[in-house]
């Protein structure tokens, strides 16, 4: 019996660890539509999203450090390691973001057709660290 509590235990510990390592505070400009399918993409792939509306959107920009070159209309902060997403970067980046905590934050610059709550992934997107290196393309 001890040895199923402590499986049960180890089991809820990990599932703990793993959804931190998914949570994301997202701010967003309350009139912007694409923000919010951006939120459901990354809520589709198991992240875990508070989403905060506000106006001061360049304000928090400019307090987390997102370089103004790679603005977009959202900006997302990965709870457990304060990494930044800025824009509308696909879950499968955002993982591989995840993966390596060196890297502050990725982009997509603007708002490109081709992202999770824009449109369709069609192999072309790219986003970017913050040194403007290219990250990814999906």
């Amino acid at each position: 019996m001890k040895f199923w509590l402590a499986a049960i235990a180890l089991a809820a510990t990990s599932f703990l660890a793993q959804a931190a390592d998914k949570a994301i505070t997202v701010y967003q400009d309350p009139n912007c539509g694409c923000c919010s399918g951006w939120v459901e993409h990354m809520r589709n792939a198991g992240f875990e999203v508070k989403a905060i509306k506000t106006a001061n959107m360049a304000s928090i920009k400019q307090k987390l450090g997102v370089p103004m070159e790679m603005s977009s209309c959202h900006t997302g902060v990965v709870d457990d390691t304060g990494q930044i997403i800025e824009g509308h970067v696909p879950a499968n980046v955002v993982r591989k973001l995840l993966a390596d905590t060196s890297i502050r934050g990725v982009s997509a610059p603007g708002m490109p057709l081709n992202a999770p709550g824009m449109g369709e992934l069609d192999g072309n997107l790219v986003t970017v660290d913050f040194s403007g290196k290219e990250f990814s393309r999906d």
